[in-house]
Protein backbone atom coordinates (compact mmCIF):
# COMPACT_ATOMS: atom_id res chain seq x y z
CA UNK A 1 0.00 0.00 0.00
CA UNK A 2 1.04 3.60 -0.44
CA UNK A 3 3.53 4.83 2.18
CA UNK A 4 1.39 7.98 2.49
CA UNK A 5 -0.83 6.11 4.98
CA UNK A 6 0.14 4.49 8.30
CA UNK A 7 0.15 0.67 8.13
CA UNK A 8 -2.83 0.40 10.48
CA UNK A 9 -4.92 2.59 8.18
CA UNK A 10 -4.59 0.55 4.99
CA UNK A 11 -7.57 -1.45 3.73
CA UNK A 12 -7.85 -3.84 0.80
CA UNK A 13 -11.34 -4.34 -0.61
CA UNK A 14 -12.14 -7.42 -2.66
CA UNK A 15 -14.94 -6.68 -5.11
CA UNK A 16 -15.88 -3.43 -6.83
CA UNK A 17 -19.66 -3.68 -6.67
CA UNK A 18 -21.86 -1.31 -4.70
CA UNK A 19 -20.86 -2.83 -1.36
CA UNK A 20 -17.10 -2.70 -1.90
CA UNK A 21 -17.20 0.76 -3.44
CA UNK A 22 -19.36 2.13 -0.62
CA UNK A 23 -16.88 0.76 1.90
CA UNK A 24 -13.97 2.23 -0.04
CA UNK A 25 -15.67 5.61 -0.29
CA UNK A 26 -16.33 5.82 3.47
CA UNK A 27 -12.79 4.71 4.34
CA UNK A 28 -11.21 7.11 1.82
CA UNK A 29 -13.13 10.03 3.31
CA UNK A 30 -11.91 8.96 6.75
CA UNK A 31 -8.24 9.12 5.78
CA UNK A 32 -7.58 5.45 5.03
CA UNK A 33 -5.41 4.11 2.27
CA UNK A 34 -7.65 1.94 0.10
CA UNK A 35 -7.20 -0.49 -2.75
CA UNK A 36 -10.31 -1.91 -4.39
CA UNK A 37 -9.76 -5.07 -6.44
CA UNK A 38 -12.34 -5.76 -9.18
CA UNK A 39 -12.26 -8.68 -11.63
CA UNK A 40 -14.36 -6.97 -14.31
CA UNK A 41 -13.08 -4.18 -16.53
CA UNK A 42 -15.68 -1.82 -15.06
CA UNK A 43 -17.04 -1.41 -11.55
CA UNK A 44 -20.60 -1.93 -10.35
CA UNK A 45 -21.18 -5.68 -10.34
CA UNK A 46 -24.87 -6.42 -10.89
CA UNK A 47 -25.58 -2.69 -10.45
CA UNK A 48 -23.63 -1.57 -13.51
CA UNK A 49 -25.01 0.13 -16.61
CA UNK A 50 -24.01 -1.39 -19.95
CA UNK A 51 -23.29 1.12 -22.73
CA UNK A 52 -23.62 -0.30 -26.24
CA UNK A 53 -23.86 1.56 -29.55
CA UNK A 54 -25.56 4.57 -28.00
CA UNK A 55 -27.95 2.52 -25.83
CA UNK A 56 -27.68 2.24 -22.05
CA UNK A 57 -29.29 -0.42 -19.86
CA UNK A 58 -28.99 -1.94 -16.41
CA UNK A 59 -28.71 -5.66 -15.74
CA UNK A 60 -32.37 -6.18 -14.97
CA UNK A 61 -33.35 -2.65 -14.08
CA UNK A 62 -32.46 -1.35 -10.64
CA UNK A 63 -33.92 1.50 -8.64
CA UNK A 64 -32.84 3.24 -5.49
CA UNK A 65 -35.38 3.51 -2.69
CA UNK A 66 -34.85 3.43 1.06
CA UNK A 67 -36.69 4.29 4.24
CA UNK A 68 -33.33 4.91 5.95
CA UNK A 69 -32.65 8.66 6.10
CA UNK A 70 -28.89 8.11 6.48
CA UNK A 71 -28.67 6.05 3.28
CA UNK A 72 -30.92 8.46 1.43
CA UNK A 73 -28.65 11.38 2.36
CA UNK A 74 -25.59 9.32 1.43
CA UNK A 75 -26.82 8.81 -2.14
CA UNK A 76 -28.27 12.33 -2.55
CA UNK A 77 -24.95 13.89 -1.53
CA UNK A 78 -23.01 11.59 -3.85
CA UNK A 79 -25.29 12.08 -6.88
CA UNK A 80 -25.94 15.83 -6.78
CA UNK A 81 -27.55 16.94 -10.07
CA UNK A 82 -27.83 13.42 -11.55
CA UNK A 83 -30.99 11.98 -9.99
CA UNK A 84 -34.48 12.13 -11.39
CA UNK A 85 -37.75 10.92 -9.88
CA UNK A 86 -39.38 8.11 -11.84
CA UNK A 87 -43.02 7.07 -11.49
CA UNK A 88 -43.28 3.32 -11.23
CA UNK A 89 -45.69 1.50 -13.51
CA UNK A 90 -45.47 -2.30 -13.45
CA UNK A 91 -47.57 -5.20 -14.67
CA UNK A 92 -47.70 -8.97 -14.32
CA UNK A 93 -48.48 -11.13 -17.34
CA UNK A 94 -50.57 -13.94 -15.88
CA UNK A 95 -52.92 -16.29 -17.71
CA UNK A 96 -52.46 -14.23 -20.88
CA UNK A 97 -53.73 -11.10 -19.13
CA UNK A 98 -51.86 -8.08 -17.80
CA UNK A 99 -52.52 -7.34 -14.13
CA UNK A 100 -51.66 -4.07 -12.46
CA UNK A 101 -48.75 -4.18 -10.05
CA UNK A 102 -49.59 -3.42 -7.29
CA UNK A 103 -52.85 -5.24 -7.92
CA UNK A 104 -56.02 -3.18 -7.78
CA UNK A 105 -59.01 -4.98 -6.28
CA UNK A 106 -61.29 -4.66 -9.33
CA UNK A 107 -58.47 -5.52 -11.74
CA UNK A 108 -57.54 -8.62 -9.73
CA UNK A 109 -61.11 -9.77 -9.16
CA UNK A 110 -62.22 -9.51 -12.78
CA UNK A 111 -58.85 -10.64 -14.14
CA UNK A 112 -58.82 -13.89 -12.19
CA UNK A 113 -62.55 -14.38 -12.66
CA UNK A 114 -65.22 -14.61 -9.99
CA UNK A 115 -64.78 -18.33 -9.20
CA UNK A 116 -60.98 -18.16 -8.95
CA UNK A 117 -61.12 -15.01 -6.83
CA UNK A 118 -63.58 -16.66 -4.46
CA UNK A 119 -61.32 -19.73 -4.27
CA UNK A 120 -58.38 -17.49 -3.34
CA UNK A 121 -60.44 -15.89 -0.58
CA UNK A 122 -61.74 -19.25 0.64
CA UNK A 123 -58.25 -20.80 0.70
CA UNK A 124 -56.88 -17.83 2.58
CA UNK A 125 -59.59 -18.09 5.23
CA UNK A 126 -59.16 -21.87 5.46
CA UNK A 127 -55.41 -21.60 6.05
CA UNK A 128 -55.94 -18.94 8.71
CA UNK A 129 -58.33 -21.28 10.51
CA UNK A 130 -55.88 -24.17 10.23
CA UNK A 131 -53.16 -21.95 11.62
CA UNK A 132 -55.09 -21.61 14.87
CA UNK A 133 -54.64 -25.35 15.51
CA UNK A 134 -51.45 -26.11 13.56
CA UNK A 135 -48.45 -24.16 14.81
CA UNK A 136 -45.86 -26.11 12.82
CA UNK A 137 -43.18 -23.94 11.23
CA UNK A 138 -42.94 -23.71 7.47
CA UNK A 139 -39.80 -25.32 6.06
CA UNK A 140 -40.06 -24.47 2.37
CA UNK A 141 -41.35 -21.57 0.31
CA UNK A 142 -44.26 -23.81 -0.68
CA UNK A 143 -45.17 -24.40 2.97
CA UNK A 144 -44.89 -20.71 3.76
CA UNK A 145 -46.99 -19.46 0.84
CA UNK A 146 -49.77 -22.01 1.37
CA UNK A 147 -49.82 -21.23 5.09
CA UNK A 148 -50.09 -17.49 4.47
CA UNK A 149 -52.07 -17.28 1.21
CA UNK A 150 -53.61 -20.65 0.42
CA UNK A 151 -53.10 -23.31 -2.22
CA UNK A 152 -54.90 -21.49 -5.06
CA UNK A 153 -52.65 -18.43 -5.00
CA UNK A 154 -49.59 -20.67 -4.68
CA UNK A 155 -50.61 -22.63 -7.79
CA UNK A 156 -51.57 -19.55 -9.81
CA UNK A 157 -48.48 -17.44 -9.27
CA UNK A 158 -45.89 -18.42 -6.69
CA UNK A 159 -45.14 -21.91 -7.94
CA UNK A 160 -44.59 -21.09 -11.61
CA UNK A 161 -42.75 -17.81 -11.06
CA UNK A 162 -40.57 -18.98 -8.16
CA UNK A 163 -39.53 -22.12 -10.02
CA UNK A 164 -38.77 -20.10 -13.14
CA UNK A 165 -36.61 -17.70 -11.12
CA UNK A 166 -34.81 -20.22 -8.92
CA UNK A 167 -34.75 -23.29 -11.15
CA UNK A 168 -35.72 -25.74 -8.38
CA UNK A 169 -38.98 -27.04 -6.94
CA UNK A 170 -40.67 -24.76 -4.41
CA UNK A 171 -40.45 -27.53 -1.82
CA UNK A 172 -36.66 -27.11 -1.94
CA UNK A 173 -36.63 -23.31 -1.57
CA UNK A 174 -36.10 -22.30 2.04
CA UNK A 175 -38.83 -20.44 3.92
CA UNK A 176 -36.24 -19.05 6.34
CA UNK A 177 -35.24 -16.07 4.23
CA UNK A 178 -38.86 -15.37 3.18
CA UNK A 179 -40.25 -15.38 6.70
CA UNK A 180 -37.69 -13.03 8.26
CA UNK A 181 -38.22 -10.13 5.85
CA UNK A 182 -40.94 -7.51 5.72
CA UNK A 183 -39.67 -5.68 2.67
CA UNK A 184 -39.74 -8.53 0.15
CA UNK A 185 -42.26 -10.99 -1.24
CA UNK A 186 -43.75 -8.14 -3.21
CA UNK A 187 -46.57 -10.02 -4.91
CA UNK A 188 -47.72 -11.39 -1.57
CA UNK A 189 -48.00 -7.89 -0.18
CA UNK A 190 -49.70 -6.83 -3.38
CA UNK A 191 -52.24 -9.64 -3.30
CA UNK A 192 -53.08 -8.94 0.33
CA UNK A 193 -53.51 -5.28 -0.52
CA UNK A 194 -55.77 -6.09 -3.45
CA UNK A 195 -58.04 -8.51 -1.64
CA UNK A 196 -57.75 -7.54 2.00
CA UNK A 197 -57.00 -3.81 1.88
CA UNK A 198 -53.91 -3.98 4.06
CA UNK A 199 -51.79 -0.87 4.58
CA UNK A 200 -48.76 -0.67 2.30
CA UNK A 201 -47.13 2.31 3.96
CA UNK A 202 -43.32 2.03 3.87
CA UNK A 203 -43.34 -1.22 1.89
CA UNK A 204 -40.50 -0.54 -0.58
CA UNK A 205 -41.84 -2.87 -3.28
CA UNK A 206 -45.11 -0.94 -3.46
CA UNK A 207 -43.88 2.66 -3.59
CA UNK A 208 -45.13 4.81 -6.45
CA UNK A 209 -41.88 6.67 -7.16
CA UNK A 210 -38.15 6.06 -6.94
CA UNK A 211 -34.89 7.87 -7.58
CA UNK A 212 -32.82 7.04 -10.63
CA UNK A 213 -29.68 8.50 -12.25
CA UNK A 214 -30.43 9.91 -15.71
CA UNK A 215 -27.59 7.90 -17.26
CA UNK A 216 -28.40 4.60 -15.54
CA UNK A 217 -28.01 3.01 -12.14
CA UNK A 218 -24.32 2.35 -12.82
CA UNK A 219 -23.63 6.03 -12.29
CA UNK A 220 -23.84 5.45 -8.52
CA UNK A 221 -20.95 2.98 -8.75
CA UNK A 222 -19.12 5.29 -11.16
CA UNK A 223 -19.38 8.22 -8.75
CA UNK A 224 -18.09 6.10 -5.86
CA UNK A 225 -15.20 5.02 -8.10
CA UNK A 226 -14.45 8.64 -9.02
CA UNK A 227 -14.38 9.75 -5.39
CA UNK A 228 -12.17 6.86 -4.24
CA UNK A 229 -9.74 7.52 -7.10
CA UNK A 230 -9.08 11.08 -5.91
CA UNK A 231 -6.62 9.73 -3.32
CA UNK A 232 -6.70 5.93 -3.62
CA UNK A 233 -6.85 3.22 -6.27
CA UNK A 234 -9.43 0.96 -7.88
CA UNK A 235 -7.80 -1.88 -9.81
CA UNK A 236 -10.12 -3.24 -12.51
CA UNK A 237 -9.45 -6.28 -14.65
CA UNK A 238 -7.70 -7.82 -11.64
CA UNK A 239 -8.46 -11.32 -10.35
CA UNK A 240 -8.05 -12.46 -6.74
CA UNK A 241 -6.30 -15.84 -6.88
CA UNK A 242 -5.47 -16.68 -3.25
CA UNK A 243 -5.80 -15.33 0.28
CA UNK A 244 -2.89 -16.06 2.60
CA UNK A 245 -3.34 -16.11 6.36
CA UNK A 246 -1.42 -16.90 9.53
CA UNK A 247 -2.15 -16.62 13.25
CA UNK A 248 -5.81 -15.68 12.65
CA UNK A 249 -4.89 -12.74 10.42
CA UNK A 250 -5.09 -12.21 6.67
CA UNK A 251 -1.54 -11.39 5.56
CA UNK A 252 -2.04 -10.68 1.88
CA UNK A 253 -3.81 -11.64 -1.32
CA UNK A 254 -2.43 -12.88 -4.61
CA UNK A 255 -3.91 -10.98 -7.55
CA UNK A 256 -3.38 -11.40 -11.26
CA UNK A 257 -3.83 -9.53 -14.49
CA UNK A 258 -3.10 -11.05 -17.91
CA UNK A 259 0.55 -12.08 -17.83
CA UNK A 260 1.27 -10.76 -14.34
CA UNK A 261 0.75 -11.72 -10.69
CA UNK A 262 1.35 -9.71 -7.53
CA UNK A 263 0.78 -9.78 -3.77
CA UNK A 264 -1.27 -7.03 -2.13
CA UNK A 265 -0.95 -6.48 1.61
CA UNK A 266 -2.91 -4.39 4.06
CA UNK A 267 -3.98 -4.10 7.67
CA UNK A 268 -7.68 -4.73 7.05
CA UNK A 269 -9.57 -6.65 4.36
CA UNK A 270 -13.19 -6.33 3.27
CA UNK A 271 -14.64 -8.93 0.91
CA UNK A 272 -17.86 -8.79 -1.08
CA UNK A 273 -16.74 -11.67 -3.32
CA UNK A 274 -18.96 -14.78 -3.27
CA UNK A 275 -18.75 -16.39 0.18
CA UNK A 276 -17.92 -19.73 -1.43
CA UNK A 277 -14.99 -18.19 -3.35
CA UNK A 278 -13.42 -16.72 -0.21
CA UNK A 279 -13.49 -20.11 1.50
CA UNK A 280 -11.87 -21.86 -1.47
CA UNK A 281 -9.14 -19.23 -1.89
CA UNK A 282 -7.83 -19.38 1.70
CA UNK A 283 -4.23 -20.59 2.07
CA UNK A 284 -3.79 -22.71 4.15
CA UNK A 285 -7.09 -24.29 3.16
CA UNK A 286 -9.95 -24.60 5.68
CA UNK A 287 -10.90 -27.98 7.19
CA UNK A 288 -12.75 -30.49 4.99
CA UNK A 289 -16.16 -29.89 6.63
CA UNK A 290 -15.91 -26.14 5.88
CA UNK A 291 -14.99 -26.79 2.25
CA UNK A 292 -17.89 -29.23 2.05
CA UNK A 293 -20.34 -26.64 3.45
CA UNK A 294 -19.14 -24.09 0.89
CA UNK A 295 -19.52 -26.60 -1.95
CA UNK A 296 -23.20 -27.08 -1.05
CA UNK A 297 -24.11 -23.40 -1.46
CA UNK A 298 -25.14 -22.51 -5.00
CA UNK A 299 -25.83 -19.36 -7.00
CA UNK A 300 -28.36 -18.66 -9.75
CA UNK A 301 -26.97 -17.13 -12.94
CA UNK A 302 -28.57 -14.59 -15.25
CA UNK A 303 -28.63 -14.05 -19.01
CA UNK A 304 -29.77 -10.62 -20.18
CA UNK A 305 -30.94 -10.15 -23.76
CA UNK A 306 -31.44 -6.60 -24.97
CA UNK A 307 -33.45 -5.92 -28.12
CA UNK A 308 -33.05 -2.44 -29.63
CA UNK A 309 -36.09 -1.13 -31.47
CA UNK A 310 -36.49 1.56 -34.11
CA UNK A 311 -39.39 3.19 -32.28
CA UNK A 312 -39.65 5.85 -29.58
CA UNK A 313 -41.48 3.62 -27.09
CA UNK A 314 -42.90 0.09 -26.90
CA UNK A 315 -44.58 0.16 -23.48
CA UNK A 316 -45.31 2.65 -20.72
CA UNK A 317 -44.05 0.26 -18.02
CA UNK A 318 -40.98 0.20 -15.77
CA UNK A 319 -41.18 -3.60 -15.24
CA UNK A 320 -43.29 -6.44 -16.59
CA UNK A 321 -43.18 -9.76 -14.70
CA UNK A 322 -43.79 -12.93 -16.70
CA UNK A 323 -44.43 -16.15 -14.74
CA UNK A 324 -45.88 -17.95 -17.79
CA UNK A 325 -44.13 -21.29 -18.44
CA UNK A 326 -44.30 -20.99 -22.22
CA UNK A 327 -42.27 -17.76 -22.20
CA UNK A 328 -38.61 -18.40 -21.34
CA UNK A 329 -37.69 -15.01 -19.85
CA UNK A 330 -39.03 -14.01 -16.44
CA UNK A 331 -39.03 -10.22 -16.53
CA UNK A 332 -38.51 -7.36 -18.92
CA UNK A 333 -38.08 -3.61 -18.66
CA UNK A 334 -37.80 -0.67 -21.04
CA UNK A 335 -34.95 1.65 -19.93
CA UNK A 336 -36.32 4.69 -21.75
CA UNK A 337 -39.32 4.63 -19.41
CA UNK A 338 -36.82 5.28 -16.64
CA UNK A 339 -34.82 7.98 -18.43
CA UNK A 340 -35.02 9.31 -21.98
CA UNK A 341 -31.22 9.43 -22.06
CA UNK A 342 -30.98 5.64 -22.11
CA UNK A 343 -31.31 5.40 -25.91
CA UNK A 344 -30.64 7.50 -29.02
CA UNK A 345 -33.41 9.90 -30.02
CA UNK A 346 -36.41 8.10 -31.50
CA UNK A 347 -35.25 4.62 -30.44
CA UNK A 348 -35.85 2.37 -27.45
CA UNK A 349 -35.00 -1.12 -26.23
CA UNK A 350 -36.54 -4.00 -24.30
CA UNK A 351 -34.30 -5.78 -21.78
CA UNK A 352 -35.31 -9.35 -20.94
CA UNK A 353 -34.00 -11.53 -18.10
CA UNK A 354 -33.46 -15.28 -18.40
CA UNK A 355 -32.79 -16.99 -15.07
CA UNK A 356 -30.27 -19.77 -15.59
CA UNK A 357 -27.69 -22.17 -14.23
CA UNK A 358 -24.27 -21.96 -15.83
CA UNK A 359 -24.05 -24.78 -18.35
CA UNK A 360 -27.80 -25.29 -18.85
CA UNK A 361 -29.54 -24.89 -22.21
CA UNK A 362 -30.13 -21.16 -21.73
CA UNK A 363 -26.56 -20.39 -20.68
CA UNK A 364 -25.11 -22.60 -23.41
CA UNK A 365 -27.30 -21.20 -26.21
CA UNK A 366 -25.56 -18.99 -28.72
CA UNK A 367 -26.23 -15.26 -28.74
CA UNK A 368 -27.99 -15.66 -32.07
CA UNK A 369 -30.32 -18.34 -30.69
CA UNK A 370 -31.18 -16.25 -27.64
CA UNK A 371 -31.91 -13.17 -29.75
CA UNK A 372 -34.14 -15.14 -32.14
CA UNK A 373 -36.05 -16.69 -29.22
CA UNK A 374 -36.49 -13.33 -27.53
CA UNK A 375 -37.70 -11.54 -30.66
CA UNK A 376 -40.11 -14.36 -31.47
CA UNK A 377 -41.76 -14.16 -28.04
CA UNK A 378 -41.84 -10.35 -28.03
CA UNK A 379 -43.61 -10.54 -31.38
CA UNK A 380 -46.06 -13.12 -30.09
CA UNK A 381 -46.83 -10.92 -27.09
CA UNK A 382 -47.58 -8.04 -29.46
CA UNK A 383 -44.75 -5.78 -28.29
CA UNK A 384 -42.75 -5.50 -31.52
CA UNK A 385 -42.46 -6.60 -35.14
CA UNK A 386 -39.24 -8.23 -36.27
CA UNK A 387 -38.52 -5.55 -38.88
CA UNK A 388 -38.32 -2.92 -36.09
CA UNK A 389 -35.30 -4.56 -34.45
CA UNK A 390 -32.22 -2.44 -35.16
CA UNK A 391 -29.65 -3.99 -32.81
CA UNK A 392 -29.26 -6.58 -30.07
CA UNK A 393 -26.93 -7.59 -27.24
CA UNK A 394 -26.53 -10.58 -24.90
CA UNK A 395 -24.85 -10.34 -21.47
CA UNK A 396 -24.19 -13.36 -19.24
CA UNK A 397 -23.96 -12.68 -15.50
CA UNK A 398 -22.53 -15.55 -13.42
CA UNK A 399 -23.50 -15.89 -9.74
CA UNK A 400 -26.10 -13.16 -9.92
CA UNK A 401 -28.27 -14.40 -7.03
CA UNK A 402 -27.61 -16.64 -4.02
CA UNK A 403 -29.82 -19.74 -4.23
CA UNK A 404 -31.69 -20.19 -0.95
CA UNK A 405 -32.21 -23.94 -0.73
CA UNK A 406 -33.61 -25.59 2.37
CA UNK A 407 -30.76 -25.80 4.89
CA UNK A 408 -28.69 -22.94 3.41
CA UNK A 409 -28.74 -20.92 6.64
CA UNK A 410 -27.02 -23.70 8.60
CA UNK A 411 -24.28 -23.93 5.97
CA UNK A 412 -23.82 -20.14 6.04
CA UNK A 413 -23.55 -20.15 9.82
CA UNK A 414 -20.72 -22.69 9.62
CA UNK A 415 -18.84 -20.46 7.18
CA UNK A 416 -19.49 -17.29 9.18
CA UNK A 417 -18.19 -18.98 12.34
CA UNK A 418 -15.03 -20.13 10.57
CA UNK A 419 -14.29 -16.71 9.01
CA UNK A 420 -14.78 -14.92 12.32
CA UNK A 421 -11.40 -16.27 13.45
CA UNK A 422 -9.72 -13.77 11.12
CA UNK A 423 -9.67 -10.54 13.09
CA UNK A 424 -8.91 -8.33 10.09
CA UNK A 425 -11.38 -9.84 7.59
CA UNK A 426 -14.89 -8.40 7.14
CA UNK A 427 -17.39 -10.01 4.78
CA UNK A 428 -20.19 -7.91 3.33
CA UNK A 429 -22.67 -7.59 0.48
CA UNK A 430 -25.06 -9.90 -1.34
CA UNK A 431 -22.58 -12.52 -2.49
CA UNK A 432 -20.23 -12.03 0.43
CA UNK A 433 -22.96 -12.68 3.02
CA UNK A 434 -24.97 -15.03 0.76
CA UNK A 435 -28.06 -12.84 1.18
CA UNK A 436 -30.41 -11.23 -1.30
CA UNK A 437 -29.74 -7.52 -0.89
CA UNK A 438 -31.55 -4.66 -2.48
CA UNK A 439 -29.42 -1.67 -3.50
CA UNK A 440 -29.88 0.17 -0.20
CA UNK A 441 -28.95 -2.98 1.74
CA UNK A 442 -25.82 -3.43 -0.41
CA UNK A 443 -24.71 0.15 0.21
CA UNK A 444 -25.47 -0.11 3.91
CA UNK A 445 -23.52 -3.37 4.15
CA UNK A 446 -20.46 -1.62 2.70
CA UNK A 447 -20.80 1.33 5.06
CA UNK A 448 -21.17 -1.03 8.02
CA UNK A 449 -18.05 -2.98 7.00
CA UNK A 450 -16.10 0.28 6.73
CA UNK A 451 -17.27 1.27 10.18
CA UNK A 452 -16.09 -2.11 11.52
CA UNK A 453 -12.65 -1.45 10.01
CA UNK A 454 -12.62 1.92 11.77
CA UNK A 455 -13.38 0.22 15.07
CA UNK A 456 -17.07 0.98 15.38
CA UNK A 457 -18.70 -1.95 17.15
CA UNK A 458 -20.99 -4.27 15.21
CA UNK A 459 -21.94 -7.56 16.83
CA UNK A 460 -22.00 -10.86 14.97
CA UNK A 461 -25.78 -11.22 15.09
CA UNK A 462 -26.19 -7.87 13.34
CA UNK A 463 -23.72 -8.91 10.69
CA UNK A 464 -25.58 -12.06 9.70
CA UNK A 465 -29.25 -11.05 10.00
CA UNK A 466 -29.56 -8.00 7.78
CA UNK A 467 -32.78 -7.94 5.75
CA UNK A 468 -32.85 -9.09 2.14
CA UNK A 469 -35.42 -9.14 -0.62
CA UNK A 470 -36.73 -11.57 -3.20
CA UNK A 471 -35.39 -11.74 -6.71
CA UNK A 472 -38.21 -10.42 -8.81
CA UNK A 473 -38.73 -7.53 -6.47
CA UNK A 474 -37.86 -4.18 -7.92
CA UNK A 475 -34.43 -3.39 -6.66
Amino acid sequence: MEALFPNNKCAVILGGGLTGLSAGYVLSRSGYGVKVIERDDVVGGLSKTIVYNGFRFDLGGHRFFTTDARLNDFVLELMVGELITVSRASKILLRNRFFDYPLRPANAFFGFGTLTSLRILADFCLEKCRGVFNKASAVSLEDWVIKNFGRTMFDIYFKVYSEKVWGIDCSRISSEWVDRRINGLSLAKTVKNAFFRMSVKNIPTLVDEFLYPELGIGRISDRLHEEISLCNSVLTGTMVEAIHHSNSLIEGIVVSTPGHADVVTGAQFISSLPLTHIIRMLRPAPPAHILDAASRLRFRDLVVVGIMVDRKRVTDQTWIYIPEKNIPFGRLHEPTNWSEKMAPEGKTMLVTEYFSFKGDSIWAASDEELVKTTVRHLERLGFISGHEVCDRIVVRVPKAYPLFEVGYEGLCNQLYAYLERFANLHIAGRSGMFRYYNMDHAIDSGITAAEAVMGKKMDTEEKVTEAGVLVGCEG
